[in-house]
């Protein structure tokens, strides 16, 4: 029987960049901490929000390592670990591996859109070359190819595979993939705007965004779904979801880290392709976050 990585909330952690757009390793222990502060039941580095596109291999093993050191066991640490090349995924979860994480998050794999067969073989041949629990992440609005659930039940059968960070927003997906997969194959939801919905079909928590920002409305909020509140859980979801909306209105991390900027917590530029918000949508941002006493 797996026990999951996590129950509860989780941030996606945003990479701090300073003015010569190298990671700036004060302001991303700072924000390490005050999660853990915050309560939160694990921490996910170098995923999405933090920008692990644009990091270079050194970089990514870097602030794996530098986050592991931070943590300190107070929490889990999920590295993300994801490519679309095979032999670098493994290649990144070995090191996540060395440095002390406690699992690991994998994308499918973006642009090559894989067959569903490439799928299962691409993660079952990661899942022979590392010890870690592996967290499948399913997201095809950036990568172009989505799970299915007989996919999901597929892979449920690997012990190293702990369950699946779903982001793609198919509820029907959701509510095959618990139909068709054993009980210890666990969910976790990828989108803040969904984490009650999706607790209410058995998720296990959320890997969250809105976490840099809000954390202890993203615990309460799931451990109220842990606890079976969904009714004021449900209130905590409602509440927030015009933040949670304008945290959105770009692509993520660009509104996310905008955000932290205006709290003064030194999140820095972003890297290209990627640029600076809107100001039309920064107002709307700015708003938002005045409106719900951040700013």
């Amino acid at each position: 029987m797996r026990t999951p990585v996590f129950t509860g909330s989780c941030p996606a952690l945003v990479t701090p960049f300073d003015e010569n757009g190298t990671i700036n390793y004060d302001a991303f222990g700072k924000l390490i901490d005050a999660q853990i502060e915050a309560g939160v039941d694990a921490v996910c580095v170098c995923g999405t929000t933090g920008e692990s596109a644009t990091m270079s291999i050194r970089e990514h093993i870097a602030a794996v390592e530098f986050c592991v050191k931070r943590v300190d066991h107070r929490v889990k640490v999920i590295a993300g670990a994801g490519s679309n090349d095979t032999s670098a995924a493994v290649y990144l979860s070995q090191h996540a591996q060395d440095s002390g994480a406690d699992a690991l998050l994998h994308v499918t794999p973006y642009y090559n859109k894989a067959s569903q067969t490439g799928l299962i073989k691409h993660y079952e041949y990661i899942a022979d070359r590392t010890e870690l629990p592996i967290i499948l992440y399913n997201v095809p609005g950036r990568t172009g190819v989505s799970f299915t659930a007989d996919t999901y039940k597929v892979l449920s059968a690997n012990p190293k595979i702990n369950g699946v960070k779903e982001a793609s927003g198919n509820f029907s997906l959701l509510a095959h993939t618990r139909c068709l997969c054993p009980d210890d194959f666990y969910i976790w939801s990828g989108n803040d705007d969904q984490v009650v919905p999706m607790m209410s079909l058995g998720a296990k928590g959320v890997i969250s965004v809105a976490s840099n920002i809000i954390p202890e409305v993203m615990v309460k909020m799931s451990h109220l779904c842990l606890e079976n509140d969904f009714a004021a859980a449900s209130q905590l979801q409602i509440k927030y979801m015009d933040l949670i909306d304008a945290l959105f209105c770009e692509v993520n991390p660009i509104p996310i880290k905008a955000a932290m900027n205006l709290m003064g917590m030194e999140a820095g530029s972003l890297r290209l392709p990627l640029c600076d918000i809107s100001e039309k949508n920064l107002a709307v941002l700015r708003a938002s976050m005045e409106r719900m006493g951040l700013l």
